[in-house]
Parts: C-alpha cells; sequence; structure tokens
C-alpha cells in the first residue's frame, strides 16, 4: 500500500474559519436545514440543487439588480438549452461600481515603471462621462465596441461604460498583427474602436497607429476611433479619419457626474470572446452578463476569498479571458493592480517589488512565470518581505509538482497556492481553488462548486481513477450564450456536444486524485499516442522541467511507421549544447519517473518554442509544420517566426 500523500500547505483554524466559503457554508445549513461539515459535502449539494444553490450565491456575492427571478432555470436538463433566471433584469457595469468612495480602486503600473492611481469615486465619474459620449455616439444596446488596448485603467472605463449601455465589449492585445486583428473585430464589426498609439514590452516602444489606419479602411462598421495617449502626450492624428483623443471624446461631456445602467435580461451579451485562432479563423464566442458576473462573484469570494480589502493583481492582457476575470474583482470591492509589460523584466523583480509595494494580497500568475523563476534560482522569501501575501493563483498550463515545492520552499511557506483551470470557452474556471482545503503537490485543489465536472473515458464511462476527458454533465451560468454568426448553433454544438450529447467536452485531458483534487494533463487534442497509449503532454514537460540545463521544452506526436513516436525540443540555457550524456539524462528522468512509452525517440535542440498571444506553448502548430501541414492565422502567435525553425527538419526524415 502507498504512502498518504502529505499536504504542501494546510489553512490554519482561523484562516478556514473566516473565509467567507466557510459563512456560505453555514448559511446554507441554517437556509435549507442541512448537515453540511466540508468542502466536498457543500460541493454535492451544489451541484445535486442548483436550484437552490445558484440564488444561494446570488444573495451572498450580492449581486445587483432591478429585478430577480422566481425561476432559476428553464431547461435545466439541456446542454444546450438552459436558460437562467429568466424574469431577471440587471447591468454588468452596475455590479462593478457599486462601490463609490475614495478608496483604490485601480493601480496602474507600466514596465518602464510609472505608476497610477484611480479611486472607486473617480472611476465611476469617468465611466459616466464617457457613457454619456458613447451614448451621444449612438452606441446603444447591442452595438459592439472593441479595445486594441494594453493592460490599462482606460480600458477598464472603456468595457464598463460599454456595459452600462448594454453594448457588447470585445478586445484584443495591441501585440497582434493586422490580419489577427481583422479575423476578429471583422466578426463583430464594431461601431467603436479604442486603441493606444503604443505600448511598451521588453524595454522597447512599439507603434500601434500604423496598423489602425488600415484596419479603418477594412471595419465599414467603425465610426469612431479613440485614441489613449500612451508613449506620446499628444500623439498625431493626422492620418487617422474619425479619431478623437481619450481626453477630448470624454471631455464633451465634462458636466456629466451621473451614471445610468441599462437593466437588461440575465443572458444578454455582455462580450464576445475569440479561441487562440492557431488552427483556423478564431471563434466569437459571446457570453452572458448574469452567467459571467455570478460566476466569477463566486469564484472570486468563495474560492479565492476575495474582498473590500484585498489588493488583486493578475498578469494578463486583453486578449486573454483572465483580463476579463480580474477586472470582475471589482464586484467584490477589491482593488485592482494592472500592469502591462513583460512579466519577466528586471528578471521577474518588477512584479515580486509590485507584490510589497502595492500590498497585493492575491497574486496570479503563470506556470510559467513561476518555473522561470525556480530556472533562474530566484529566492523571493529572501529578496523581498511578501508579508501581505495570502493567495498565489496559476493557469495558463498545468503547473509542475515541482514548482509547487518551490513556490514553498522558496517563496512563502503560508500561501494559499491555487492551480486553476477553465478556459475562454466558460470565461470562468472548471476546477480551482480552496482557502479550506490542503495544497498537494502538482494537483488543483478541487472541482469548482456547482460545475458537474467528472473524466470520462472514450466510451462515456465515468472514471472514478485513472484519466480522461473532462466533462460537465449539467448546466452552468456561465456556458456561452452562443458564437457571434452562428445562429443556427451549429458551430456551437459541434465545439462542445458532438462527442457525448447533451454533455459537455471541454478538450482538456485529466484525473481526479485519491485526495480529491485534479491533474490537468493536457489539451486533448495534444495528446500523445504512441502504440495506442495516450500519454499527456504535461506528464512529460513535469520530467523534463527537473533537468537543470533546460530551459523549457514542447513535445509532439509524429505519425511514423504507421504508429506515433514521441519527439522532444528544448531550449537549452546559454552556452549548452544537446550532448548525448544531455540527451540521455533527459530520457532516463523521464524513464525512471513515468514508463518507457513516455521516453522520446527524438531530442532536439531549438532556440525558440513558438506561444499564442497568451503565452501558451502551440504544440499543435508545431506538430503541423513537422507533417508540412499549413499553419493558419499565425498572427494569433507572439512569435510566429519560431515556427520556421521546425520546418524541413533532417532529423524528422529519418
Amino acid at each position: 500500500m502507498s504512502e498518504p500523500l502529505l499536504p504542501l500547505w494546510t489553512p490554519s483554524a482561523p484562516r478556514a474559519s473566516g473565509a467567507a466559503i466557510n459563512r456560505f457554508r453555514e448559511q446554507v445549513e441554517a437556509t435549507h436545514g442541512i448537515n453540511i461539515p466540508d468542502y466536498p459535502s457543500l460541493y454535492r449539494w451544489s451541484i445535486e440543487n442548483p436550484e437552490q444553490f445558484w440564488p444561494m450565491v446570488w444573495r451572498f456575492c450580492g449581486v445587483t439588480a432591478s429585478a430577480t427571478s422566481d425561476t432559476v432555470v428553464l431547461h435545466g436538463d439541456r446542454m444546450p438549452g438552459a436558460v437562467w433566471f429568466p424574469d431577471a433584469r440587471l447591468n454588468f457595469a452596475e455590479n462593478l461600481l457599486q462601490r463609490r468612495d475614495q478608496g483604490v480602486a485601480l493601480i496602474g503600473l507600466l514596465e518602464d515603471g510609472s505608476r497610477r492611481e484611480i479611486s472607486f469615486a473617480d472611476l465611476h465619474l469617468q465611466v459616466a462621462k464617457l457613457a454619456a459620449a458613447l451614448r451621444q455616439q449612438g452606441v446603444g444596446v447591442g452595438d459592439r465596441v472593441a479595445g486594441l488596448m494594453p493592460n490599462i485603467p482606460e480600458t477598464v472605463i472603456a468595457m464598463l461604460a460599454t456595459a452600462s449601455l448594454g453594448a457588447i465589449w470585445t478586445s484584443c492585445s495591441p501585440d497582434f498583427g493586422f490580419q489577427g486583428v481583422m479575423d476578429r473585430f471583422g466578426q463583430a464589426a464594431p461601431k467603436v474602436l479604442f486603441v493606444t498609439d503604443g505600448y511598451l514590452y521588453n524595454q522597447k516602444q512599439h507603434q500601434v497607429l500604423p496598423r489602425v489606419e488600415s484596419l479603418i479602411n477594412s471595419l465599414p462598421s467603425l465610426e469612431q476611433v479613440v485614441v489613449v495617449p500612451l508613449l506620446e502626450p499628444q500623439p498625431s492624428l493626422g492620418s487617422l479619419p474619425r479619431a478623437a483623443l481619450f481626453a477630448d471624446y470624454i471631455g464633451r461631456h465634462s458636466d456629466t457626474t451621473t451614471l445610468e445602467f441599462e437593466q437588461l435580461p440575465f443572458d444578454h451579451p455582455l462580450y464576445i470572446m475569440y479561441s487562440s485562432g492557431t488552427t483556423g479563423v478564431p471563434k466569437c464566442i459571446v457570453h452572458g452578463a448574469g452567467g459571467t458576473l455570478l460566476q466569477h462573484l463566486k469564484e472570486h469570494q468563495l474560492h479565492c476569498d476575495l474582498g473590500r480589502d484585498d489588493v488583486f493583481f493578475y498578469f494578463t492582457t486583453c486578449g486573454w479571458m483572465m483580463w476579463n476575470w480580474l477586472v470582475s474583482g471589482l464586484a467584490s470591492g477589491a482593488t485592482l493592480v494592472l500592469y502591462d509589460g513583460s512579466p519577466f523584466a528586471y528578471q521577474g523583480r518588477l512584479l515580486l517589488d509590485a507584490i510589497d509595494r502595492e500590498k497585493i494580497t492575491v497574486f496570479g500568475t503563470s506556470a510559467k512565470f513561476i518555473s522561470a523563476l525556480e530556472k533562474a534560482d530566484s529566492k523571493p522569501r529572501v529578496s523581498h518581505d511578501l508579508g501581505s501575501l495570502r493567495t498565489i493563483l496559476s493557469t495558463g498550463s498545468p503547473l509542475a509538482h515541482e514548482s509547487f515545492d518551490y513556490v514553498y520552499r522558496e517563496f512563502k511557506a503560508d500561501v494559499c497556492l491555487s492551480s486553476i483551470a477553465g478556459g475562454t470557452d466558460i470565461i470562468s474556471c472548471f476546477v480551482g481553488g480552496c482557502p479550506t482545503l490542503p495544497v498537494y503537490a502538482g494537483q488543483i485543489q478541487c472541482k469548482g462548486l456547482g460545475m458537474a465536472v467528472e473524466f470520462w473515458g472514450d466510451d462515456g464511462e465515468s472514471l472514478e481513477r485513472g484519466k480522461g476527458e473532462l466533462v460537465c454533465t449539467k448546466p452552468f451560468p456561465s456556458m456561452p450564450i452562443g458564437f457571434w454568426g452562428d445562429s443556427a448553433g451549429t458551430k456551437y454544438h459541434q465545439a462542445y456536444f458532438d462527442r457525448f450529447d447533451n454533455v459537455w467536452c471541454h478538450g482538456d485531458y485529466g484525473e481526479i486524485t485519491a485526495e480529491g483534487g485534479v491533474i490537468i494533463h493536457g489539451r486533448s487534442d495534444a495528446v500523445l499516442n504512441p502504440g495506442g497509449v495516450r500519454i499527456g503532454t504535461a506528464e512529460i514537460y513535469r520530467q523534463v522541467e527537473k533537468i537543470d540545463a533546460v530551459v523549457e521544452s514542447i513535445v509532439i506526436g509524429q505519425e511514423w511507421q504507421d504508429d506515433v513516436r514521441v519527439v522532444l525540443f528544448v531550449v537549452l540555457r546559454e552556452g549548452l549544447t544537446l550532448t548525448p550524456e544531455l540527451a540521455e539524462q533527459i530520457r532516463e528522468t523521464i524513464r525512471r519517473n513515468t514508463t518507457n512509452r513516455h521516453v522520446p525517440a527524438i531530442i532536439l535542440p531549438v532556440a525558440d518554442i513558438p506561444r499564442t498571444l497568451s503565452g501558451k506553448i502551440v504544440e499543435l502548430a508545431v506538430r503541423n509544420v513537422i507533417h508540412g501541414i499549413e499553419v493558419k492565422n499565425t498572427d494569433a502567435l507572439a512569435n510566429p517566426e519560431a515556427l520556421e525553425l521546425y520546418r524541413d527538419l533532417p532529423a524528422l526524415a529519418n
């Protein structure tokens, strides 16, 4: 019998008892006269009683609405097809702007060290002025407003003003190329476009306005461009028709102090989000205001213990759903820290400095950032105070066991390290953290409340143990309304419901652990299949992470002699070469800790690994290049030139 796994962290009794999720559990017990002693009991109740659970979340988290709904869900046995809170009327922006005091709402940081603060009162005022300007522009319910913007306060203001009117917000980060922007905004057809004159990244200035002129000529729906100065105080707009500076645009309504909020149905469209677009034209995923709000409130307050006294940071761009998730922190009254620039600026010290200077309590980052700090032998517990830090969140890719160990050894011992996983598809999480549960190395702490998550085998059997497809067997409020332009719902159904009827199939490959946690082994479409055995890519990455000489890696399956062989590409530390001895060390590390089938048939050095603009490595794009298949929409990649490193490699033709 194997030894029981020991947790890396267990919450103290005061922390567990004082957590919002504990108060919520007690309210459930009192309201419904039932005994719910622990998280597993609360989780089971939440998925077995959705018509009781979601109204409890609504009340506990303080949703503001002009009308509630006695009916919680119609057609609750259908996916897609369930309709939540059909009689409710609310406004998303109103829920994010409930605080109007002098407390700090937004802290904007840039890579060059510049810093701005905006109070809750001033945020409300600026949103009111911008909403008045947009209304005068003719923007109303259902119109689209787009942002080609960095993660700065004006982006939040523009989104909130848009949502207050019942219009739909959609955004890309400014590092998208022209075609990448057109593939997205060309489908959404925005009436107004917010842009900056440029942005800062890797200690360089990058111009945006030259691309905007082409966008204006290619987007016939566009009536107004609003430019936010970032690189220059007064950028020239001479070549841009229908353009105005942000200050001038809202200055037309300098006397406006009141903000009206359109009261709209629960499922009124709020956001148009986009899939990565690396394998075709990106899907335009439409998310509703009520479902987004309710799900984010649940995740922030119950799973992250976020409240009015918190300072909340997540490294993200405006082209990634984590930006939308971060901004919803305003609905819980938290102060948001917005950062735009490289997360690795000054060897990552800039973000670590921000934890201490801004007194960040909830720090969100990527698995890559944590791994990079470890590879650089960074010791934040020595170099920084970190006294305010209570929770670290990680997403974007699976967090390796060794990174868990590193955080508790070299970052901070008393911190809740919550790996979370979900996606743009649901603008939220299927699995995540919990402040009252222990943390085990390599494991996501729990399934999310109200999310009927299971892992299924190929034949649709639910697996108590073993690896399978992540599915959700019951509807949840943040399911997309649908895809933009897909009036019949055909593409939406194909994306999530074709494999298992009436069941959401997410496309992640993972398992439930004996401790009740979850391990995600990678994307299902990137799973390796040598000899007919399915292997998650994260299982190999975890072992390669242990090799000090390797900075990062990417693994794909190459079709070979009527089978699949595993090919591993490694980026090595500067000055090192892939010797036979190093290659054998990599193989032996993988073999010793996994199985012979995990061992790569070929290991090759590369100078770079292609990534999406949100930082995720693109195994499918590399696999396509290896097989001579065209990679579409390389504008969705941060470094598309890296793909050429994988083309026509002699070692893969032998």
